[in-house]
């Protein structure tokens, strides 16, 4: 699975940010409930809009962010 799929940027769609596809969670949102050690189920529980791989697509995200490449974000549909 390429995070690519699964996380946008809209400038409509939450000033911007970068949010998973087809919905206003920003990322950070989810990256946030990671940090604070909430478990997927929890986060899942929490947004009912997400799946496991909108979790994952954030993790990918944010490393490959870590790692210093260029992202490159696809516009939401």
């Amino acid at each position: 699975m390429a995070w690519q799929d699964r996380i946008s940027s809209k400038p409509d769609v939450c000033h911007g940010k970068v949010c998973i596809a087809g919905t206003r969670i920003p990322v950070t949102v989810v990256l946030d409930n990671l940090a604070e050690g909430a478990s997927e189920a929890e986060i899942l529980s929490e947004y009912p809009t997400l799946v496991v791989e909108d979790i994952r697509a954030a993790i990918h995200y944010a490393s490959d962010l870590a790692s210093g490449r260029v992202l490159i974000l696809p516009e939401a549909a």
